[in-house]
This record gives structure tokens, sequence and C-alpha cells, in this order.
């Protein structure tokens, strides 16, 4: 699984998605840094210079996008530094600010929010209900139904724009237990 999305809002000059990929935190230092806690698995692609974010939920600086001008690893988080941001008074205003991204196109791999909100669908073509959030789990992640249900991931097959595919063991979706 790839990056959680929060908010999947169109863009009102487009039709693009966004994802929430990261939180502005504290100030750190005098030359603009800020700590940022990323909520992706596609760091390396998030943190480079010249990777640019919408900005919302706290007081934007006059625009509402961010662009990294340095990034680097620091006691598991990350300190960034956005163009135009270089002192820590003009950092500290960015305290709360949410980054929202376009998704990065992988091949191969599934985005969450790409399995929520679908109708899971067995082997057999039985309707199983939605597919109502992704829990984390060290063995495989979760699919939670609507019933509360849960599918390891391990079985994913497919999805589309309705339906998520799952392979099951016999038993595990029994709808009657």
């Amino acid at each position: 699984m790839s990056e959680i999305t929060t908010n999947t809002e169109p863009d009102p000059s487009g039709s693009a998605s966004y994802l929430e990929v990261g939180r502005i935190g504290k100030a750190h230092g005098l030359r603009g840094e800020v700590v940022v806690t990323w909520i992706t698995n596609l760091i390396d692609d998030r943190t480079r210079p010249g990777s640019r974010f919408r900005a919302t939920g706290g007081p934007i600086l006059g625009e509402d996008w961010l662009t990294i001008a340095t990034s680097r690893p620091h006691q598991n988080r990350w300190l960034v530094r956005f163009e135009g941001v270089d002192d820590r008074t003009t950092a500290d205003r960015l305290r709360g600010i949410t980054l929202e991204a376009e998704p990065i196109d992988t091949e191969g791999e599934v985005f969450v929010h790409e399995l929520v909100d679908k109708i899971l669908v067995d082997q057999h073509g039985t309707v199983h209900g939605p597919v109502v959030a992704l829990i984390a789990n060290p063995a495989s992640d979760l699919l939670e139904l609507g019933d509360g249900r849960l599918v390891p991931l391990a079985f994913y097959q497919s999805h589309d724009d309705e339906r998520v595919q799952v392979e099951v063991p016999a038993g595990l979706l029994d709808d009657d237990a």
C-alpha cells in the first residue's frame, strides 16, 4: 500500500485529486526550516527540492502552494525549508499547515484511496459490502468492511472504479458466520 488519503477534493480549477502527504510542525533553527511529518511511503519523491504542495489548514503566507527548497532527515523526522521562507519568524507562520499533493503515478502500486468506498467482491462473484477503511497491521494490512469484517490485503487481486476483487480462502467471508 502507499500514500494515505484524507482529502480527495477536486481542485476547483480542474479535476485533479490531492492526497494529504504531510503536516508542518514547529520551526527549527533560525534559517527558515520547519519539521515536517510525512504520511507517505514515497518520501524520496516528496522531499526532492522543487516538489510542490498545496498548503491547507493553516495561516498561509499569501499563497496556497509551497515548494521545497531543501530537505534533510533529522532524528526520525524531516527538516524542510520552503522557497521564500528564510527566517524563523516566517517559518513559525507555517505551523499546522497540511501538505497535499497530486498522487504520484507508481505503476503496480495500490493506494488506499483507490480501495476505500468500493464494493468488495470475492472470486465467486459474491458481493460483501463496501470497504470503509484500511487498517495497518504488521502481518498484512486489513481491508475493513462496513459490517466490521476484516480481509487481509494479501488476498487482494485487483480493483476498478466500483469494485475491489479478492480471492479468499473458504470461510473467511462467510456471510452466515
